[in-house]
């Protein structure tokens, strides 16, 4: 049986958005806390960049590093697959 669909209502620098999904709320916290931090960082680096230009950052961060953990998932699969393969 699939999860429960949870609405969260987040503020992330100041804005209020509506988001939709199957997490905890401790892991929407998690997130939220995470886009924050990385939001505040990108400001205090680059201050006049901004809002839509910061999330576009911190949307391409977490693609960069979303492609990098599958590749590695896939090269582990593929590791284990090998071995056995050889028992």
């Amino acid at each position: 049986m699939g999860e429960q669909t949870r609405r969260f209502k987040v503020k992330i620098d100041g804005q209020v958005y509506t988001v939709i999904g199957q997490h905890t709320p401790e892991h929407m916290k998690a997130v939220v806390d995470t886009v924050q931090k990385q939001l505040d960082e990108i400001k205090e680096l680059m201050p006049s960049l901004s809002r839509e230009k910061a999330a576009i950052l911190i949307a391409l961060n977490a693609v960069s590093d979303q492609l990098e953990k599958q590749a590695q998932l896939e090269y582990l699969q593929a590791d284990k697959d090998e071995q056995i393969g050889e028992e």
